[in-house]
């Protein structure tokens, strides 16, 4: 038997893939990729009537961007079924389970006159050990038989041990009376078949654990560990809703989070490894451990995810970020960079993404190198340049034509010719913000000329000469 690692993330397609579930996907898939094991993908598609192509899309579109990688085929659990039964009709044949033929009726008056007496409203079916010779020629569901007594324990790497009695749990239906099995017991059969080792979900799904490990002993299957994680609560302490904002993954890539950035966020939501805040994938991957989980809820905050982006921003490679960011314009729906503008962009790209936290605020810093002449500029540019004596940028230009372009002959040129008229550095800098950009908050004056060249940078403050 291999002891290689296996876990899973398993959504049901019936929405976007909620920031939760990308959590989820992503303790996974670290846990899965830092032990060189497997993290496989199943779409728990059971429910037809919620599930739908659209939702499915959407999921793949949110583990992609992520960068969550899975190994082989995603898995549709729908497409099981057969299976699932098979295994409910071996566990009835072993007499494991049995044919329950109580009404929805008889279990509704059953708990009704539970409730009156202050007993267990918990359905205990007189079918459980009746004899077949009794069973009645109608409908019927399959249900597990549960222990009696004694207690069930969930040994649970995140919450620890806990304890249920077996007096209350129920006998689970494992069929219904169209012969469907249920999601219960999908879960199971699916995960056994896989070969999953660790279930990593959300903790509203500890409960489960114990219903589900009556399968797992009834058909003498190795339980897996067990890793039920807190859910995430908005700035507030409550359950992260709408009201919080965005909650789908693809959301924060139309809005122009990097991708590294947002899983170092994650990660760190609920898990964290000593005082580290920051971090790359491959030290992710390396140090998380289900150990290293908090029972507490985390705590989603807009502002140290985007203190966390604009770190991995700075770090990217030129051309990789670039690439993001054309995808974030099209996930976004704004126009798509010309060959020309991708091409600037990259070059100007090291003077743009150390300050940024997100890609609109690269994109609004990378506005000189995208603009194309003549150059618009808004209301302070306008009055930057309107304190410009005449001719101030007109007798620039041919200082400039005789520069080497390269930024100390470029700095020695522009302090000397702002010292030979009379001006502070900052005085000369705003008109060229302006002639530059267009804009009154920049890059460096230097950065913007290295990025444009000379026959550009010379054409620009020549345009702005000729209005001044």
């Amino acid at each position: 038997m291999s002891d290689q690692v296996v876990t899973r993330f398993a959504p049901s397609p019936t929405g976007y893939l909620h920031i939760g579930g990308a959590r989820t996907a992503l303790f996974n898939w670290l846990y899965a990729r830092g032990r060189g094991g497997k993290f496989l993908l199943r779409i728990e598609d059971t429910d037809r009537e919620r599930s739908t192509p659209e939702a499915t899309e959407a999921i793949l579109k949110g583990m992609s961007w992520l960068g969550l990688d899975h190994d082989g085929d995603v898995i549709s659990q729908f497409e099981g079924a057969a299976r699932h039964a098979e295994v409910a009709h071996q566990l009835l044949a072993e007499g494991k389970a049995y044919k329950c033929f109580a009404t929805q009726e008889e279990i509704a008056a059953f708990r009704e006159q539970a409730r009156a007496e202050g007993k267990s409203t918990l359905f205990r079916s007189p079918w459980r050990d009746a004899d077949p010779s009794t069973h009645p020629d109608r409908p019927f569901v399959v249900r597990i038989k549960a222990p009696q007594d004694g207690t069930t324990v969930i040994r649970d790497k995140v919450q620890g041990d806990v304890t249920i009695r077996n007096d209350q749990l129920d006998d689970m239906v494992l069929l219904r009376s169209d012969g469907t099995p249920v999601y219960m017991l999908a879960v199971v059969v699916d995960d056994h078949d896989m070969g999953v080792t660790h279930v990593i979900r959300g903790d509203d799904h500890l409960n489960n654990a114990a219903r589900q490990m009556m399968i797992y002993e009834a058909m003498g299957w190795k339980v897996p560990v067990w890793a039920h994680i807190p859910l995430i609560h908005g700035p507030d302490g409550k359950k992260l809703s709408k009201r919080h904002g965005a909650l789908g993954a693809q959301e924060y890539q139309a809005m122009g989070y990097p991708a590294a950035g947002m899983r170092n966020y994650l990660a760190r939501l609920g898990w964290s490894h000593g005082d580290d805040e920051f971090f790359t994938d491959e030290q992710a991957k390396e140090w998380f451990d289900l150990d290293g989980i908090g029972k507490s809820p985390a705590r989603f905050d807009l502002k140290k995810l985007e203190n966390l982006c604009g770190q991995h921003i700075a770090i990217s490679d030129d051309a990789a970020l670039r690439q993001e960011i054309e995808e974030y314009l099209d996930a976004a729906g704004l126009p798509a960079l010309t060959e020309t503008q991708s091409g600037d962009l990259e070059r100007a790209m090291y003077c743009l993404k150390d300050r940024a936290r997100t890609f609109p605020e690269l994109l609004e810093k990378a506005h000189f190198a995208l603009t194309a002449r003549p150059i618009e500029r808004d209301e302070k540019a306008e009055k930057a340049l309107s304190s410009v004596s005449d001719g101030i940028l007109d007798q620039l230009t041919p200082q400039l034509q005789n520069a080497s372009w390269t930024r100390n002959e470029l700095e020695e040129t522009l302090n000397s010719f702002a010292e030979a008229n009379g001006l502070k550095f900052g005085k000369l800098a705003g008109p060229l913000r302006a002639a530059l950009a267009g804009r009154a908050v920049t890059p460096s004056v230097f950065d913007m000329m290295l990025v444009l060249g000379r026959d550009e940078t010379i054409a620009r403050i020549s345009d702005a000469a000729a209005q001044s």
